[in-house]
């Protein structure tokens, strides 16, 4: 069984991030960004999605940490793609649902080559130490755009932002887990590419 992992180092004026993903590692990590609130929310991908993923990233916090956040999703996109390879014997469709308390939301993934996010409102009110949902929409952005994979954010039920936030990214994740596990039936696609 091939091995299913990858290394990428990707350095910005504004950011450099490292990651190192291993897709059949199981949980381990620990995420090292420099805010807080991101490095929960890729716990919740370690946690979730039962990878070993290591993140080692800093950037410009004192303007914002959207550059942090796009850049990060951009780079475990990056990682995510590399590490799947050609796709041969792989799931590639999934979905979660995920409750977090007042919090429902439903995640679809599509490890299909064609990118594209759907992320369903548009923002909630609130943040979580600057973290709002728009950052968290522009780190989907940069993993669905970077994994070349169409990720669909369906917010049911919505309240507080820490918990949508949350939610968002353990659905994320468990969709992920499910659409990468080997199915043994060859290229998962009627018309031979993906």
């Amino acid at each position: 069984m091939l091995e299913r992992r990858a290394t990428v180092h990707r350095v910005t004026r504004e950011t450099d991030v490292r990651i190192d993903l291993d897709l059949d590692a199981g949980p381990r990590g620990a995420p090292a960004t420099g805010h807080g609130f991101l490095d929960h929310l890729l716990d919740q991908v370690v946690r979730h999605g039962r990878v070993g993923l290591e993140v080692a990233a800093t950037g410009d916090l004192h303007i914002d940490v959207h550059h942090l956040a796009e850049d990060v999703g951009i780079t475990l996109g990056q990682a995510w793609r590399e590490a799947v390879g050609d796709a041969i014997d792989l799931e590639r469709y999934a979905d979660a649902f995920v409750p977090m308390d007042e919090t429902l939301v439903h995640v679809v993934v599509d490890l299909c080559g064609r990118p594209f996010l759907a992320f369903d409102p548009a923002a909630v009110p609130g943040d979580v130490s600057g973290f709002t949902t728009y950052h968290l929409r522009e780190f989907l952005r940069g993993f669905a755009n970077h994994a070349r994979a169409t990720v669909h954010v369906r917010w049911l039920a919505t309240g507080d932002p820490h918990h949508g936030c949350e939610a968002v990214v353990k659905a994320f994740a468990r969709a992920l887990y499910a659409a990468t596990r080997r199915t043994g039936s060859g290229l998962p696609s009627t018309k031979g590419a993906l």
